[in-house]
Order: structure tokens, then sequence, then C-alpha cells
């Protein structure tokens, strides 16, 4: 591909973001390409959940109901889930890290295609408390004070039950 063509295509591509910007500015979306956001946007839409765009809240709320909260964490086939900088201490770090997962009713885990990662491959839902009681023992076992907690494929597959896909409802 010559260079003149690929400078076409990224022009192209840089006017289209500017135009979904723009939308998601219309409906109170700020930063259309915060980390995670557009993932967070397909998974909400997917679930019938009403987006949270804000960074320091969860990820959506039940429509009708913003005191029902989720928390949405993604990773493509084969890879893993994280929450990302959770405190083993102090005590009152810790309480507000984890309350990263308290203040949700539910948590989603989506995986996405390897191959399209903003196709949605599968939609787990969990209760918070088993992800509370792995996050404890992951902080209590930790060396650091801060770290990720990471959540295999596997254990989700033992802890959660699959929302998605469901029959007839495909967002592609």
């Amino acid at each position: 591909m010559s260079q003149t063509i690929r400078r076409q295509i990224i022009r192209q591509i840089i006017e289209r973001v500017l135009e979904a910007a723009t939308l998601a500015e219309s409906i109170g979306i700020k930063n259309l390409v915060q980390p995670g956001l557009v993932k967070e946007m397909i998974i909400a839409e997917i679930l019938g959940h009403q987006l949270i765009s804000s960074k320091r809240d969860a990820d959506a709320h039940a429509f009708g109901n913003p005191s029902e909260k989720y928390e949405y964490l993604c990773c493509k086939e084969g890879g893993s889930f994280q929450f990302d900088r959770m405190f083993k201490e102090p005590e009152e770090k810790r309480e507000k890290s984890l309350n990263r997962i308290t203040r949700n009713t539910k948590i989603y885990f989506a995986i996405f295609y390897a191959s399209n990662q903003l196709k949605c491959k599968m939609i787990y839902e969990l209760n918070p408390q088993d992800i509370l009681e792995d996050a404890e023992r992951q902080l209590d076992t930790s060396k650091n004070v801060i770290s990720h907690l990471g959540f295999s494929i596997p254990w989700i597959d033992n802890k959660g039950i699959i929302v998605y896909p469901r029959r007839g409802r495909v967002v592609s």
C-alpha cells in the first residue's frame, strides 16, 4: 500500500472518530476515547443497561435506577480480567479500592474476540460477594501495597453465569 493511500485512510479514520466524538458529546459523553469506554458502551447496549461515562463511578446502572450499579471487566479470548491499582494497605485505601467491587449489584465479565476486539463473544454475570472474597484473598497474599487483581476465564466460568449470547439478541 502506498504512503498516499495509507495517509488518506488515516485521515478518514480521524474524521470518523471526530464525528463519533461529536455524537457522544451530544448525549453527555465528554471523552469517547477514554480507555475502555467504547467496550463499556457495547456491553451496556447488549445488556440493556444505562452507561455511566464518568471514570470515577461504576460503568453502568439499571435504566431508571441509578442506585443499581454494574461494573464491567473485559478481556479478549485467551486473556484474563483484572481490577487495576487495588490497595492492600493502609486500611482506608483498601476499603476505597474494594468499594469498586462492593458498590455494584452485579459485575459483568465480557470476552471479546481476539480477531475482532469490538465484537463481544460472551458475557458472564457474577455476584460482587464472590469477587470480593477472592479480591481480599489476593490482597492478603500480595507482596505489594498496590496490586492488579487477576481473574482467569476458568475461575469466572466456575463462579458466574453466562448472560450473553442469548437467544435472538446479537449485537455485532
